[in-house]
């Protein structure tokens, strides 16, 4: 099931790997520091994008990518991960559009539990979110190990 939208002002396709520098780009632009050489490389994109195809979407005006989100899931609990609005088109439903967009194409896979990490100086997301019916859960203190030091 691919997940679609469409407004006058935008509508929501599925990324390609063709989007992948576009994508890239805006995820610069909105200041979200992307790992050109750890998870978001071009390889990590295109293996994700394989697996979760129907997650991977972008809002469109004409030709020109204005928002992003990434979907994932691990079969029980789904993620809207590096959500992103180009600042020109922000205040517009875009980000709502693209949550409830990859939301429901999680949903459709039968993943009951949908989430998704706001960082803790990021009133507009978590604003969002809630206004999208999530609700903030219990707070946890969050692990990681990496494989090669860095951020």
């Amino acid at each position: 099931m691919t997940a679609s939208h469409e407004t006058s002002l935008f509508s929501i396709r599925p990324l390609t790997a063709d989007d992948y520098e576009r994508l890239f780009s805006l995820w610069t632009l909105c200041g979200m520091d992307p790992e050109m050489q750890g998870r978001e490389s071009k390889s990590a994109f295109l293996q994700q994008l394989e697996q979760f195809p129907d997650f991977y979407l972008a809002a469109m005006v004409e030709e020109r990518i204005v928002g992003v989100v990434l979907g994932t899931h691990d079969g029980r609990k789904g993620w809207i991960n590096r959500l992103a609005v180009h600042p020109d088109h922000q205040r517009r439903g875009i980000a709502s559009a693209l949550v409830t967009a990859c939301d429901t194409a999680i949903r459709a896979h039968s993943i009951g539990i949908v989430a998704a990490l706001v960082e803790a100086d990021n009133a507009a997301s978590a604003a969002l979110f809630e206004a999208l019916g999530y609700c903030e859960d219990a707070p946890v203190r969050y692990f990681r190990k990496l494989d090669r030091p860095g951020p």
